[in-house]
């Protein structure tokens, strides 16, 4: 690479302006991506201040560095061993596809290595590229600090144990003494049984039940005084029989 192309690539990247379309950071869904405002009082199409640039020309980068990598070469995608042919190696580089197995990949990579071609994505046989995570560090350093706060104050020591187990120990017995202390009653004594016993009048040996009562009821007399004779009762009249009603017809 050239000074001269050094010198084109710095310019480019200093001179590079960041296009981002209207409305991006007012909703979540929409991207930074450019697209161009279409809208009728759209304020960016109008080109109003504070609205943000247009692309125009004179953003441009210089037509000589125009679509290169900044390895000082052009780009090519391949995805198989013909479409190696052809290539410069003093201008152009290669990128395999990511569709492209890996048995295929480690050929690939292999002639074009072997021919003087440099590859921009060049892998490892049996490793895949794998990009650092990004750690917050104020947050991560935040987390540790709960942790350690955490840890110290479970193994923290109580100033004065023998205080605490003091106190407890000296209310303890006067709740206890509180609790079984007799309590003052002024119930009088009560009475033997045997007295009430006495008390009670007993029930006079010659009384009558009410049964007896009523069967000892005076019958009843005429005027003149006499009793009167109890009515014999009335025969009960015989049923004839089949026989009988046919002879009295």
């Amino acid at each position: 690479m050239t000074t001269e192309i050094k010198r084109l690539i710095r310019t480019r990247v200093e001179k590079g302006a960041t296009f981002k379309r209207d409305g991006f950071g007012k909703k979540r869904q929409l991207s930074d991506s450019w697209r161009k405002p279409r809208g009728q009082h759209n304020k960016q199409r109008e080109q109003k201040k504070a609205k943000g640039a247009l692309p125009k020309p004179g953003f441009g980068s210089p037509v000589a560095v125009r679509g290169m990598h900044p390895s000082g070469f052009f780009e090519v995608l391949v995805s198989s061993l013909k479409e190696l042919e052809g290539i410069n190696p003093k201008t152009h580089s290669v990128r395999i596809g990511a569709t492209v197995g890996d048995r295929k990949r480690m050929v690939l990579q292999e002639t074009a290595l072997s021919a003087g071609i440099k590859v921009l994505n060049v892998r490892t046989p049996g490793k895949q590229e794998t990009k650092p995570k990004k750690v917050d560090v104020e947050r991560f350093s935040a987390d540790q600090k709960k942790k350690e706060e955490k840890a110290s104050s479970q193994t923290r020591i109580p100033k004065d144990p023998v205080k605490k187990d003091t106190k407890k120990a000296k209310e303890t017995p006067k709740a206890e003494e509180v609790k079984k202390a007799p309590v003052k009653t002024t119930k009088k004594p009560a009475k033997p049984k045997a007295e009430k016993a006495e008390k009670i009048p007993e029930k006079p040996e010659t009384a009558v039940p009410a049964k007896a009562v009523k069967k000892a009821v005076k019958p009843k007399t005429d005027e003149s005084g006499e009793a009167k004779p109890k009515s014999a009762p009335k025969p009960k009249p015989k049923k004839k029989t089949e026989s009988e009603v046919k002879k009295n017809e």
